[in-house]
């Protein structure tokens, strides 16, 4: 059993990875510098378990000794800090109703071209999408309907941030995922292995999500943009075609994350 050790002070430095939890900038910069990332909830840091993450630290209520028990005896050298609720609030910055925290390291990035390796045939692009929740549900929505690989763009949000991992219930840990670093370069990468490249965006030359699904094809990467202005130029120029999806109802577009859904749903490969 790791080894438990109630504390009673929020400034006590063993603390220090779960300070002031909703202050984006200040966890970016610390999870970063120190490899981390929090999972949030009894249901996450079991899936983070699963997956094969290796904890830094637990914190927890003492009412979930019992039920992640079993986690936490995968690591029995692994502090266990048992806290209250209201010093975990003042700790973290906010009411964490469900008691239970807990510290992750971070793994290497996967190159993508270790990944494109494998046999893949459906792939996620998130392109600059700056809100944890949007990208932790466009995360759920990959597994939930088969995407076998999700790449971020330099400038997208962390799927790892703790908002990112709580929206998609854990599918972050199940879905291959890497960070790109030449983007839209590395979309050559995807093209040379016989990937279509489709860019989900408005414009004039766009076919329709039933036109590209029509078209049956084997490999597709599915590329979705920034909440509101949508893929840059640049990036459409690159792409093999640009695709929309119909709206009625005088509804122009959709949220990105549903939107995406949408399109791993539809595309989806049969066999």
């Amino acid at each position: 059993m790791s080894p438990q050790v109630p504390l009673d002070d929020p400034a006590d430095p063993r603390l220090a990875d779960y300070v002031r939890l909703r202050e984006v900038t200040l966890r970016r910069l610390l999870e970063e510098e120190h490899g981390l990332f929090i999972a949030e909830g009894d249901k996450v840091i079991r899936r983070a378990a699963d997956a094969g993450y290796e904890p830094r630290s637990f914190l927890l209520a003492p009412r979930w000794l019992d039920s992640l028990a079993d986690v936490l005896a995968q690591w029995p050298d692994v502090p266990v800090y048992v806290v209250s609720e209201e010093l975990a609030e003042q700790v973290t910055g906010f009411h964490v109703h469900r008691g239970a925290l807990a510290s992750y390291r971070r793994r290497p990035r996967v190159p993508l071209q270790q990944l494109l390796n494998q046999d893949i045939r459906r792939i996620a692009i998130f392109d600059d999408i700056v809100d944890h929740t949007n990208v932790g549900a466009g995360f759920r929505a990959a597994a939930a309907m088969g995407v076998e690989l999700v790449l971020v763009t330099p400038t997208c949000a962390d799927p790892l941030y703790r908002r990112s991992i709580k929206v998609s219930m854990g599918t972050v840990f199940q879905v291959p995922w890497t960070r790109l670093e030449s983007w839209p370069g590395d979309l050559t990468q995807l093209q040379e292995r016989g990937f279509v490249a489709a860019a989900f965006a408005l414009t004039d030359d766009s076919i329709t999500l039933d036109d590209l699904v029509a078209r049956n094809d084997e490999r597709l990467a599915l590329i979705f943009g920034t909440e509101g202005h949508g893929l840059k130029p640049h990036v459409l120029e690159k792409a093999d075609l640009a695709v929309r999806i119909p709206m009625a109802g005088g509804v122009d577009s959709l949220n990105v994350a549903s939107s995406a859904a949408v399109a791993f749903y539809a595309t989806r490969p049969m066999s």
